[in-house]
């Protein structure tokens, strides 16, 4: 009966690894997004005395609102992988507590 159920725990350590990988990875992403796409209001044009230029601002604009995107976008990946991870220890924790407890009373114990 008991060769017919059994748990890998070696690979739910390997995802809970990779997993760690993944969340470093989105740290860096989440870091990146925030402080090296930053752009100053003129980096794209400038108003010239007596004159707007329009078309530098509604890039300024257009910018500002993708890079708040992105940074949601990434913020949301982390979040889901985080959660991901700790569901994925907490299983990990559960089996390995089972199958301790299993052995035990198999043994006597």
């Amino acid at each position: 009966m008991a060769d017919q159920y059994r748990v890998d725990l070696s690979a739910l350590e390997d995802t809970i690894r990779k997993l760690n990988g993944i969340l470093k990875d989105l740290g860096n992403a989440n870091a990146d997004t925030r402080y090296k796409t930053s752009l100053s209001r003129n980096a794209l044009g400038a108003d010239a005395p007596g004159a707007t230029f329009l078309e530098a601002r509604k890039l300024t604009d257009a910018h500002e609102k993708m890079k708040q995107h992105i940074e949601e976008i990434v913020q949301h990946l982390h979040d889901v992988m985080n959660e991901f991870g700790t569901k994925t220890r907490k299983v990990h924790g559960n089996y390995q507590n089972q199958e301790a407890e299993t052995a035990a009373n198999m043994s006597g114990s």
